[in-house]
């Protein structure tokens, strides 16, 4: 049955590839079809620390993978912290489970979420998380199918991202470490503008992120490009 839902898998992103090229971002939105998610996404963790939001089926997918690397929690990080499938059937009963992550997302239109670690054998390299509007849980013939997606998709994050291999894994950790280089050095130009400590010129940065229901990269390259945040006057935070 493995072999099966392997097999079917691949024909479903070489269809997909066939009108927009191989690629992660088309592998992951033919995984969505398949699976009937409303939108997904795939994050990518280097060494255990680094988060990046590689892929997205919409705008929604970037929005809500965004909101895991803006509070530092969600599936994505406990699917490869814990290196086993994590499913929330309804996210407006996630509070306790994801206290600044849940809101976030349902704001964005994810109601249930199912994310599964994304390994080369027992390398980790990132988590799918797959997501529906409605509280709908998928059933175990899909859990199973996207299993295999899981596999053909790590596969295609090591082509596209090579460096993935280069740096031995380290255990995941939740919170700040996880952050993109963009994001340390917007927190970096904060900390040396304003005199902060880099802790709570991060912590600002998220604050502003999360306050505006911004993506936390947009925000990033603004500080970097003007050194201060964007609704800020000159000479302020």
């Amino acid at each position: 049955m493995d072999h099966d839902h392997h097999t079917m898998a691949w024909q479903r992103i070489s269809s997909a590839a066939l009108t927009d090229g191989l690629t992660l971002t088309t592998a992951c939105g033919a995984c969505a079809v398949d699976l009937d998610a409303d939108f997904a996404g795939i994050t990518l963790v280097a060494a255990g620390e680094l988060r990046l939001a590689t892929a997205a089926t919409d705008e929604r997918a970037r929005l809500t993978e965004d909101a895991q690397l803006v509070t530092g929690e969600g599936p994505c990080t406990d699917a490869y912290t814990h290196r086993t499938p994590v499913e929330a059937t309804d996210l407006h009963h996630a509070a306790e489970r994801w206290p600044a992550y849940a809101p976030i997302a349902a704001e964005h239109g994810a109601r249930s979420v199912l994310a599964l670690p994304l390994a080369i054998g027992t390398f980790p390299v990132g988590a799918l998380d797959l997501y529906r509007r409605g509280p709908v849980p998928f059933t175990l013939d899909q859990k199973d199918r996207a299993g295999a997606y899981a596999r053909i998709l790590a596969l295609l994050a090591i082509d596209e991202h090579p460096h993935l291999l280069t740096t031995p894994p380290r255990p995941a950790h939740r919170g700040p470490q996880g952050y993109p280089p963009t994001v340390h050095m917007a927190a970096g130009v904060l900390a040396v503008k304003f005199g902060l400590a880099p802790d709570d010129a991060l912590a600002r940065l998220r604050a502003h992120s999360f306050r505006h229901s911004r993506p936390l990269l947009h925000t990033a390259r603004y500080v970097l490009n003007h050194h201060r945040l964007d609704d800020s006057p000159p000479g302020r935070i």
